[in-house]
């Protein structure tokens, strides 16, 4: 006998899972990417950038140069007075390269690296063609060019090297190119003056700058 009762179907009605709780994201995350940015963007600056540029050692070579312009405004030729600056000058970059490489040591780098690479390659062409030049007005005894010369050159190569270094050097190397055009503009009787003011006075005053800012 077949039941009045009518078997209805069992359905599972499937109701939706809410997903889990998300903790809230921390307000200052855009902060902290902020400053992760800063650091990552500084430490990629200072891995490109050549820092051991002497401080002290500037001051040294300023004090050559010094001594220089004082024994050159006393020697009878002016081939003694050159002869004087060559020497003046490969003195200063003895120490120069050796304060480099005392400051890249105690900081932990090498001379070798490419920030230092970099930096010697600015400074290659200005001085080689300085040098060259030199040579030519020694050849055709034009001394009084030399002077204007030797400013315009090693500022262009402070400014080119200056590029992957800290920013006193392209400073510095501005300041020598102003001095050219200055010694460009006055008497020939003004040169030992300006390389005074130059080799000596500018670079005994970046020199100290940089020692306080930059360190050695």
């Amino acid at each position: 006998m077949q039941s009045s009762l009518t078997r209805r179907p069992f359905r599972t009605t499937i109701f939706p899972v809410p997903p889990p709780a998300r903790p809230d994201v921390p307000a200052s995350i855009s902060g902290h990417a902020a400053d992760n940015l800063t650091f990552i963007r500084q430490a990629m600056e200072r891995s490109t950038t050549f820092t051991a540029v002497p401080g002290v050692g500037g001051c040294v070579m300023g004090t050559i140069a010094l001594g220089a312009a004082l024994v050159g405004s006393s020697q009878p030729d002016s081939d003694r007075w050159l002869l004087t600056w060559l020497a003046a000058a490969a003195l200063a970059a003895s120490i120069g390269l050796a304060a480099m490489a005392r400051k890249a040591w105690l900081a932990g780098a090498t001379l070798t690296g490419a920030s230092a690479r970099r930096f010697a390659a600015g400074l290659a062409a200005p001085f080689v063609a300085g040098a060259a030049i030199t040579y030519e007005l020694w050849a055709v005894r034009n001394f009084t060019v030399m002077v204007p010369t030797w400013l315009l050159l090693y500022g262009a190569g402070l400014l080119t090297g200056g590029i992957f270094s800290v920013p006193a050097v392209r400073w510095i190397g501005g300041c020598f190119m102003a001095l050219g055009i200055l010694a460009i503009l006055t008497p020939p009787g003004w040169g030992n003056t300006w390389l005074a003011i130059g080799f000596g006075g500018l670079q005994i005053g970046f020199g100290i700058y940089i020692a306080r800012n930059h360190g050695g």
